[in-house]
């Protein structure tokens, strides 16, 4: 969360719990500072998260959510994801009410039991989605993802970007939430990178079917299988502090088990990058060239 400044009050919009919002301070005192929550009324930002010379007029940017008493309360701390978005959370604890997961905040996220796909268990982790519980008007936690997904028909061109989250592995690949709207698949033999479940990531569409399913792709449109598989391995050698103990003589098994991928395309890629002089190839190394 930030300060901002030279907002006037006109540029802000009516206050949203689950989301940011820019509000702007009304009232200090000893425990924190009021902000104007238009009709949620004022909302206070606690002490502890007030930055210093704060005044009357600053505008904040925050997050609106309630505590364990059912108080509307602004934070500078940033949760993992926001109402209508989708997440990877842990479990911290399961009671008579439901799972508690850790999204970021001191007050931990509720999934109900009725919307839980599978009793939920303490230490494991799950995708979830993030909503306004409409009965009890709090934020809540949902795994029963196809009640969130593909609720309105796919209005995608092939080739467009679009934001990724994995969700989960199959036998034929990955799949993957839509901007926040639909569920695609990347084939596994198209995958030419380690994708693990939470992860976000761009991709593109590569094709949607009669039946409104998707099919996606990571590389971009025109980029060929090799420039992708170059780059994932130069990625890989600047994660190890640029060298890998993989090389020329390397087995095809060592290979496959780091990158996915055949010798004759590690090679060819390898090969790729060294003509670029991105890389110093031996017998059972490479290295970044400084």
């Amino acid at each position: 969360m930030r300060q901002l400044q030279n907002f006037t009050q006109n540029t802000i919009t009516m206050a949203e719990l689950g989301k940011y919002n820019e509000l702007r301070v009304v009232k200090e005192l000893d425990f924190g500072v009021y902000l104007d929550g238009d009709e949620m009324g004022e909302i206070l930002l606690p002490i502890r998260q007030v930055p210093p010379k704060t005044e009357v007029d600053d505008i904040f940017e925050v997050f609106l959510y309630k505590d364990s008493e059912d108080r509307i309360i602004a934070t500078m701390k940033e949760p993992y994801a926001i109402v209508g978005e989708f997440a990877v959370l842990a479990v911290v604890d399961v009671n008579k009410t439901g799972a508690w997961l850790d999204w970021g905040l001191d007050k931990h996220l509720l999934v109900p039991f009725r919307e839980q796909k599978q009793d939920m268990e303490e230490g494991k982790s799950y995708l979830v989605y993030i909503y306004i519980d409409h009965e009890t008007d709090r934020i809540a936690a949902s795994s029963k993802l196809d009640k969130f997904l593909d609720n309105v028909p796919p209005d995608y061109e092939e080739e467009q970007e679009v934001d990724l989250l994995i969700s989960n592995k199959s036998d034929i690949g990955y799949v993957a939430v839509i901007n926040n709207l639909h569920s695609g698949l990347l084939y596994i033999n198209e995958v030419f990178q380690p994708l693990k479940r939470g992860q976000k990531i761009k991709g593109y569409i590569k094709k949607i079917r009669e039946d409104e399913k998707i099919d996606l792709m990571l590389q971009k449109p025109g980029y060929s299988k090799i420039d992708n598989i170059a780059d994932t391995i130069l990625k890989k050698i600047e994660q190890e502090g640029g060298e890998i103990a993989l090389g020329d003589k390397s087995t095809p098994e060592d290979i496959y088990s780091l990158f996915n991928i055949s010798k004759k395309d590690f090679k060819k890629a390898i090969g790729l990058l060294y003509k670029q002089k991105k890389i110093v190839v031996d017998k059972q190394t490479i290295t970044k060239c400084i």
